[in-house]
């Protein structure tokens, strides 16, 4: 009995420290156990605060640009629609101050200070112009002019090229520099080319005769381009106004119509053959 109270005492001195100490140690334990999950909680959980403040950050640069975007296509738009009318009122503005310029100095002279006077008078004596000009004494008073404009050496050629301009937008179809709008096939098979016919041109050759058409093709608007002679039963026909090519030409093709419609030649041949002065060329071939 003695020896076993012995061993229990013995026993109860080792487990003590051992519990003590493994209780210490188990409330070191615990303690680190807390910290780490203190640690492990505070590092769970910062990740997600990072991730909730850059998702805001995100949020916000985000609804940023689809304002900047909506508002710069807002003015944009603004910008489109506001500079043709902008353009056309300064130039108009502009035209009217111009024409007035030529008869308010006489008005001013005169004691009348009516503005657009000047202008009404302009427009007036313009339509006086082509009412005298159209008949057969404001013909002969016009060729006479140009006879001596023609003999001035810098105005001549001047006046020469302005001239062709005004007649390619001329009202007077027997005197249009443009006859026609076509298209051509060039430079290669599957392209084409919007040009006006000027004239037609017979060439005669052994094989037979030929009718061509001078195809005039603008590269810089209307006063630079290349001239074409094609057969007549080439050229495509849209059904298109010399005006409208104009227009076509002069805005990029911008006002070109969605869909194009093409005119029958021969419907038209007696007319060309008609409006066309025929120059023959003869060929040895």
């Amino acid at each position: 009995m003695a020896g076993a109270t012995r061993e229990r005492e013995r026993d109860l001195e080792l487990l003590i420290p051992v519990a003590g100490g493994g209780g210490g140690g188990g409330g070191g334990i615990i303690a680190d156990n807390g910290a780490s999950n203190s640690k492990s909680s505070s590092t769970s959980s910062s990740p997600a605060a990072v991730i909730s403040s850059s998702h805001h950050h995100t949020g916000g640069e985000a609804f940023s640009k689809v304002i900047r975007s909506w508002a710069s296509k807002k003015f944009m738009s603004g910008c489109v629609i506001l500079l043709p009318i902008a353009i056309t009122f300064y130039i108009t503005w502009g035209f009217i101050h111009f024409v007035d310029g030529f008869f308010s100095p006489i008005y001013n002279h005169l004691g009348i200070n009516i503005f657009g006077l000047g202008f009404v008078t302009s427009i007036t004596f313009i339509f006086l112009v082509g009412v005298f000009m159209s008949s057969w004494l404001g013909a002969s008073v016009l060729t006479l002019g140009e006879w001596f404009i023609k003999k001035m050496p810098l105005v001549s050629y001047i006046y020469a090229a302005s001239k062709q301009i005004s007649a390619a937008i001329s009202p007077d179809q027997t005197s249009n520099a443009f006859k026609e709008v076509a298209i051509i096939r060039h430079p290669r098979i599957g392209e084409y080319a919007f040009g006006f016919i000027t004239s037609s041109v017979v060439l005669q050759r052994s094989v037979g005769d030929e009718e061509l058409s001078c195809v005039y093709v603008p590269t810089n608007h209307l006063y630079l381009g290349d001239i074409f002679l094609v057969n007549s039963d080439d050229i495509i026909r849209p059904n298109l106004s010399v005006r409208e090519g104009i227009e076509i030409v002069i805005s990029g093709g911008m006002s070109v119509p969605q869909i194009l419609t093409t005119v029958n030649s021969r419907t038209i041949q007696a007319t060309r053959i008609g409006n066309f002065p025929a120059v023959k060329v003869q060929s040895g071939l």
